[in-house]
């Protein structure tokens, strides 16, 4: 236990770049008994291995997970095994479908190679849930759902919103907060961890462990990270995600491709550094005191670092820099010419069939998939103006350059 941080000092560590905790003077009262009586606390985060990859919007939360083992306390790192045959009902318009066995263990396994690029392996707890949910019997999973009343599940948003909507609600759904819940009660949870969209399962384990004659757990929960396009959440179905497990050189250049306003989200979000030096990051860059971009390529080389190494983050940065900013590129890219001195990046797009439709390219440069000498295109009504001595290298998603100049074929 690290003894020589006081109460004040711990809860500082852990609150920064939270949502909420609930309650704070609980998580106060357990950093002290925890400190006097050198047990440490219980941190439960639960995953549903839904997905066999990482990206960085999951980091978040095992980030603040590191905080906590950084301050002597058990880290659980939580597979829903058991829950993953339910399927989380949260931000669900419909019912989850149901993995089989065999994907549920295979995504548990990638899972297990991929968190340790954050946590400690030598102190985080990996359990699975199938381990009690898998036992109960039937009386006492009954036993458990009187616990709790169907007015109640039916607050949560996800269940209301497809009410209201005429969507259909399967039964089981209803379990899976039940399920979460008594996990909790399984491992004696002190605190559990979770986005702002498990909020609800967070807050039915604190009232199912009062059920069950426990200490009710501290719910903090951590935001959801937004994608490279600043605006909805960091996912791979929206392709705006920097994957944990991506080549060096691909999450160098994507960090260098954010803005600047989610660029210090970021650095408080995925690093650890201090608020107070990030404000003062952002003092420095409005006074004109020190280059945006700098301080962007510092991020991009602490969170290739993260995951590669020192060593790979210092070649992806000397690639980066090669590439854009002396503005190299791979030599045997295509070559397009046109005939006109001006042109819309959706006319560039489409009438070249660089994308298959002005609804695909708009798609595409709202996602911020579409790069223009490194820097990202974000106007969906931008025009190029373009002469003899002109050449813009135009970049779509991850691989494909084409270069871009005046004239006829």
């Amino acid at each position: 236990m690290a003894v020589h941080k006081d109460v004040e000092d711990q809860f500082t560590y852990l609150k920064k770049g939270s949502v909420e905790i609930i309650q704070e003077d609980e998580l106060k009262a357990k950093l002290e008994r925890s400190l006097k009586t050198g047990r440490p606390l219980k941190v439960k985060a639960g995953f549903d291995p839904t997905a066999p990859d990482l990206h960085l919007g999951h980091t978040v939360l095992l980030r603040k997970m590191k905080h906590y083992q950084d301050l002597g306390h058990e880290v659980i790192f939580l597979i829903g095994d058991f829950t993953g045959l339910i399927g989380d009902p949260s931000g669900r318009s419909k019912t989850r479908p149901a993995m089989t066995r065999e994907e549920i263990d295979a995504n548990a396994e990638t899972y297990k190679e991929q968190v340790f690029k954050i946590l400690d392996p030598e102190t985080t707890v990996i359990d699975f849930n199938a381990r009690w949910l898998g036992e109960l019997t039937s009386f006492e999973i009954i036993k458990l759902m009187a616990k709790y009343t169907v007015a109640r599940i039916l607050e949560r948003d996800d269940f209301a919103n497809r009410l209201a909507q005429g969507h259909p609600i399967s039964t089981h759904e209803l379990l899976y907060p039940l399920m979460q819940a008594y996990d909790s009660v399984a491992l004696e949870a002190d605190v559990e961890m979770g986005g702002t969209d498990q909020k609800f399962n967070l807050l039915v384990g604190r009232d199912i462990q009062r059920e069950y004659g426990q200490e009710p757990q501290i719910v903090h929960t951590m935001p959801l990270l937004e994608g490279l396009g600043g605006v909805e959440k960091m996912s791979k179905s929206l392709d705006n995600y920097v994957g944990i497990t991506e080549p060096p050189q691909e999450i160098f250049g994507k960090i260098m491709s954010i803005s600047d306003p989610l660029m210090y989200r970021y650095y408080e979000l995925v690093t650890d550094v201090p608020v107070t030096e990030i404000e003062a990051m952002q003092n420095q860059a409005a006074a004109g005191d020190i280059n945006p971009r700098d301080l962007k390529a510092r991020l991009a080389h602490s969170i290739v670092a993260d995951f590669w190494g020192e060593a790979a983050a210092r070649k992806a940065a000397e690639e980066f820099e090669r590439i854009f900013s002396q503005r190299e590129v791979p030599t045997d890219i295509e070559a397009i010419r046109i005939p006109a001195d001006r042109i819309s990046l959706l006319d560039l797009l489409t009438e070249n069939n660089l994308l298959p439709s002005r609804g695909e390219a708009k798609r595409m440069i709202r996602q911020g998939a579409i790069y223009l000498d490194g820097q990202r295109a974000e106007d969906i009504a931008l025009e190029l103006e373009l002469d003899r001595h002109t050449e813009v290298v135009v970049k779509i998603g991850k691989k494909r350059f084409y270069r871009i100049t005046r004239g006829k074929d």
